[in-house]
């Protein structure tokens, strides 16, 4: 074998098992929080596919993302922005809230 495969054969090798080499199974999605409400308040991600959620807080006070039937929840401070692996999602609807603000920061994601 010629000395440049065996450097650069182990260097492709361990760049296609990296996880930035998978990045193309994730979906982005995000959700805001304004007036303390989720915007959208329906939020559709595909099924079956790797979901990372971006949720930015533009209210003055925290807020909380909470769904129950994903098991998922995470504190939002003001102006700043979390990340939520949701994950390879089951087809169906999830219902989230704000427990800070459970009257109005509600939605439901609807995974197809």
């Amino acid at each position: 074998m010629p000395a440049f495969l065996r450097f650069f054969l182990p260097v492709l090798l361990i760049a296609l098992w990296s996880p930035g080499a998978w990045a193309a199974d994730e979906v982005l999605v995000k959700l805001s929080i304004k007036d303390h409400r989720f915007n959208p308040e329906r939020l559709e991600i595909p099924a079956k596919t790797k979901v990372i959620l971006l949720i930015k807080n533009e209210d003055a006070e925290p807020e909380e993302f909470e769904c129950l039937p994903l098991r998922r929840e995470k504190i939002v401070f003001p102006g700043t922005e979390v990340r939520v692996v949701l994950g390879k999602v089951d087809p169906g609807e999830y219902p989230f809230f704000g427990e800070y603000h459970e009257a109005t920061a509600k939605g439901v994601i609807v995974a197809r």
